[in-house]
């Protein structure tokens, strides 16, 4: 897997570099401090998935325009947005292996610099001049803050279905990827038919990724993860590996294994046996061959395009999301 990504980098490294200059470029803060905290988590690292996904999508769609790395950054100012408040509301410690912005710099501060970074994607979007794409920036903005609501309604819930799992990762997640992809195929001034097809590829990686990254909290360590390991169930968030598991467990294993969620100060050996227990009861191998499924839906998604640069790499970023560490 670190041969794949070092392949994805090395094939992207241009757009990567043009990514990085767009969003300093137009971040453009008025407030020296909002620069400062929005630095925090802009710069910090992160993988430029959807501006990249953004870009990619165009250009496999044949486009040429010259303007796309500066509008693809709008994804990753609502992406950093959504993670600065989300940081806040969750209480969360660590954010991409530093501390997060509202442990640093506040939490009034983390607020109002989500709340620029989140203008700045407005102001870019309406400078698009494309009413589809204004269209669909809107819709995810309201997805994802009805699935953040969602989540946070949903929290400690031990009895959370997989149904109510899969509508909170799809508005807080999918629909971004998926709106990435159409937007940049909407800049390519494709059919409808092309746009769905993009749509439905982003959507099933959005699907598939966020899965993954709930697979991480159990399998990954501190240094790959960027945060402490079980930090969802700290957060009292159940997601897919717990919620299938639960739903075979016997009395005697769900009682074990709630017993251990509910308390958020768990040992290390605590989270081991239940990491176990996610193991024997196939949570981890369920959501594995789910995440499989959506990267194979992807890929399908795609078949119609013509065969490009982009489009090689488009797959590649589906392999990718499934062995991933970090």
């Amino acid at each position: 897997m670190s041969d794949l990504k070092a392949r994805i980098l090395g094939e992207v490294a241009g757009e990567l570099s043009a990514i990085e200059a767009a969003l300093k470029e137009n971040l453009n803060p008025w407030a020296e401090l909002a620069g400062e905290v929005a630095g925090h988590l802009l710069f910090s690292g992160g993988k430029r998935l959807r501006p990249l996904l953004m870009i990619l999508a165009a250009r496999a769609c044949g486009s040429d325009r010259q303007d796309l790395a500066r509008y693809s950054v709008l994804f990753e100012y609502l992406h950093a947005a959504t993670l600065i408040h989300d940081d806040l509301v969750d209480e969360a410690v660590m954010r991409r292996g530093k501390p997060a912005a509202h442990g640093v710099y506040g939490a009034p501060e983390a607020v109002l610099t989500g709340d620029f970074i989140l203008a700045r994607c407005l102001t870019l979007t309406a400078e698009t001049r494309n009413f589809a794409v204004i269209d669909e920036i809107c819709g995810i903005t309201e997805a994802m803050s009805q699935g953040e609501i969602q989540q946070l309604y949903n929290k400690g819930r031990m009895d959370l279905t997989e149904a109510e799992y899969l509508d909170v990762i799809e508005r807080k997640t999918a629909v971004l990827l998926k709106g990435a992809c159409v937007t940049g195929a909407h800049l390519a001034g494709q059919p409808d038919e092309v746009v769905d097809a993009l749509g439905r590829y982003g959507w099933h990686i959005g699907m598939a990724f966020q899965m993954a990254d709930d697979l991480l909290d159990y399998t990954a360590d501190l240094a790959s993860l960027g945060k402490e390991p079980g930090a969802d169930l700290r957060e009292g968030k159940l997601t897919l590996p717990v919620i299938y598991a639960l739903s075979k467990a016997s009395n005697g294993e769900k009682e074990r294994m709630e017993a251990i969620m509910a308390d958020p100060n768990f040992t290390a050996d605590a989270f081991a046996e239940l990491v176990a227990m996610l193991t024997r009861l196939d949570g981890i191998g369920y959501t594995e061959r789910c995440a499989s499924d959506h990267v194979a839906q992807a890929k399908k998604a795609l078949e119609g395009l013509p065969h490009s640069r982009e489009k090689e790499l488009l797959l590649l970023v589906g392999d990718y999301s499934l062995g991933r560490k970090s």
